[in-house]
């Protein structure tokens, strides 16, 4: 009886949520689909390149980089997934931009990238002469071959990512930002360009390059699927645990953020000039820790890059076999693939594609996700979602295009306020509100 008892314990909070441990595990599966090669990279260069007014620069980071990602795990999880959101502006809509979103965040640009900046980091390591080439395809061809195989059950993830590898992360990571901590290497100076000018406003968009705001509106299937295997069934239930879930994400990601940003702040008066974060973080390991310092952070790109890469074969792969109504090993197995082939053109040309996308892409998505927590003052007033998402669309694509074909090309959105600081979709989008709210009072009025 005892051990009835016990058992009936142990599987009580199942009834109105995850005991501490599971959502502990939830959480840490979450952080490891999120960290990945651009939340490594971009901390460390902010902190660097804004020297004394880090802070600030920070602040706009964290807003966009967290903050906002977070606020996307919630609103999906009141909407139930990506598709329902996005069907409030029109059907059409939904089915063009969800796809889009799961392509940017999966083939055609973040999947690839977690190879290359793997490889990238590797390279400092292989000897003297080597083919790097030839190394690099093979390399590309076992890493993805690695990220199938562990993708190929997305609702067991908590059991790899949680309890392994993204605790191996963690331990990885702390090692190296305390280290900086304890002896920094140097210290902070006068802030660079793009931050000697607007840190806040800079950090925030520097926070797109993330790509977590489209992540967090993907994420909720898989992470939803392992919470129901774990027990808990109800909507609200699911809501709540997808929200304690990105609230420790939040935390977690949120200090380490500030760390590596702390570690490009101590490497300032040591290598001003530097272009990238990964050569910071290299840089602080090796100087306290020697050739040992190189091939920690190599450990730390290769597990955050092949844990994100697993849950984001994992995400794409079970959408995709939901829409197209195909077995999810074939569609998994084809993201691979593919992924494996544009991993080849390099980091660079992966780069250069992704400004463009996510700068059509991320302030769509923003003013979803503020709609999406605001569904219940918006009911009734249907007409605000397409006015917005509209009016914003429109500015966001326009910018993307010049950024693609001619950068220096002048567009009458230039005129905006906040066009400066890349903002200019802010002032069409609260037009697009007041106007949503106007047509959806003449609407009613009528009925």
């Amino acid at each position: 009886m005892a051990q009835g008892a016990a058992a009936r314990r142990a599987a009580a909070p199942l009834a109105g949520g995850l005991g501490p441990r599971q959502s502990l595990l939830v959480g840490v599966t979450l952080f490891s689909m999120f960290f990945g090669a651009g939340n490594l990279i971009l901390p460390p260069l902010l902190g660097l390149q804004a020297g004394v007014d880090a802070v600030p620069a920070m602040v706009g980071f964290l807003v966009a980089g967290i903050g906002l990602p977070v606020l996307g795990i919630i609103a999906v999880a009141l909407s139930g997934t990506i598709r329902q959101l996005a069907d409030r502006v029109h059907p059409l809509f939904s089915t063009i931009f969800v796809a889009a979103v799961y392509l940017a965040i999966g083939p055609c640009l973040a999947i690839p990238r977690t190879s290359s900046t793997s490889f990238e980091m590797l390279a400092p390591l292989l000897p003297q002469g080597a083919d790097v080439a030839t190394i690099q395809v093979a390399f590309s061809v076992v890493f993805f071959v690695v990220a199938y195989l562990l993708a190929l059950h997305p609702g067991q993830l908590t059991r790899l990512l949680g309890k392994l590898t993204g605790s191996a992360l963690v331990v990885l990571i702390v090692v190296v930002t305390v280290s900086s901590i304890v002896a920094p290497t140097g210290g902070a100076t006068a802030a660079q360009a793009p931050y000697n000018d607007v840190p806040l406003a800079e950090g925030f968009l520097t926070g797109y390059q993330t790509m977590d705001l489209l992540a967090s509106l993907t994420f909720g299937i898989v992470i939803a699927q392992n919470i129901r295997g774990l027990g808990v069934t109800d909507d609200a239930g699911l809501t709540r645990e997808i929200s304690k879930a990105g609230v420790f994400m939040a935390v977690l990601m949120g200090l380490i953020y500030c760390g590596f940003a702390y570690v490009g702040v101590t490497m300032g008066s040591i290598m001003p000039g530097a272009t990238n974060g990964a050569e910071i973080l290299t840089a602080s390991a090796t100087v306290h820790f020697g050739l040992a310092g190189t091939v920690v952070v190599a450990l730390i790109f290769l597990l955050a890059c092949l844990n994100v890469c697993i849950g984001l074969i994992s995400c794409c792969g079970t959408y995709f076999a939901e829409q197209l109504h195909a077995p999810y090993r074939w569609v998994a197995l084809a993201f691979a693939a593919f992924s494996g082939v544009v991993s080849n053109f390099g980091l660079d040309a992966i780069l250069a594609f992704s400004v463009p996308l996510l700068s059509a892409l991320y302030p769509m998505a923003i003013v979803l996700v503020a709609m999406g927590l605001a569904h219940r003052a918006l009911e009734g007033r249907g007409a605000v979602w397409p006015c917005v998402v509209a009016l914003t669309g429109i500015v966001s694509v326009c910018e993307a295009v010049r950024s693609a074909v001619a950068p220096d090309a002048w567009l009458p959105t230039d005129v905006l306020p906040l066009a400066g600081f890349g903002l200019a979709w802010v002032i069409p989008a609260v037009v697009g509100l007041v106007l949503g709210l106007v047509v959806s009072r003449v609407r009613a009025g009528r009925e």
